[in-house]
């Protein structure tokens, strides 16, 4: 725990009132406000924003992923994706190639200078994310992942098993 930050207050017995739903909603709104923050000064200065550090993630993660499985991960248009792929190869922070089995998929991994850029900003996002979880305690983590698992379709939740398979 750390000292001066107050202990957050525990969730009524009835927790599915609306101000208890609206205060969940406003602490995952402001907490992932600042989480991101962490990382957006390093991306500023590569001329890049949040949807290039979550395309670095997840190529990262699993190598070899395709275009279609990255737009499913980021769940945005199409040329939406193909502007933050253009500035990534830009910049020389991903590679592709054709698919094993389908020449016309592309396979995207990050090159030397993409994973230590990724590194670099996954870096600052994990002090965060270590910080609050070690303010919070094992048990308190635990039930955050399963509300945060429980805002997830089944199709997205096989996406997280899959990653988890990476």
């Amino acid at each position: 725990m750390h000292q001066g930050i107050p202990q957050s207050v525990p969730a009524s017995p009835l927790y599915l009132r609306e101000d208890e739903v609206r205060r969940g909603m406003e602490l995952i709104h402001f907490g992932y406000m600042r989480l991101m923050r962490a990382a957006d000064a390093r991306l500023k200065t590569e001329g890049l924003g949040r949807a290039h550090q979550r395309a670095l993630y997840f190529i990262a993660r699993s190598p070899d992923l395709t275009v279609t499985q990255l737009l499913q991960r980021l769940a945005i248009t199409k040329q939406s994706l193909g502007r933050v792929l253009k500035d990534l190869d830009a910049r020389g922070y991903i590679e592709s190639r054709p698919g094993r089995n389908d020449r016309r998929q592309k396979m995207l991994r990050l090159t030397k200078t993409g994973t230590a850029f990724e590194a670099e900003l996954f870096d600052a996002l994990r002090q965060k994310m270590s910080a609050a979880y070690q303010y919070a305690g094992q048990e308190a983590v635990t039930g955050f992942w399963c509300v945060l698992e429980g805002l997830l379709p089944d199709a997205d939740r096989a996406i997280i098993a899959d990653i988890a398979r990476d």
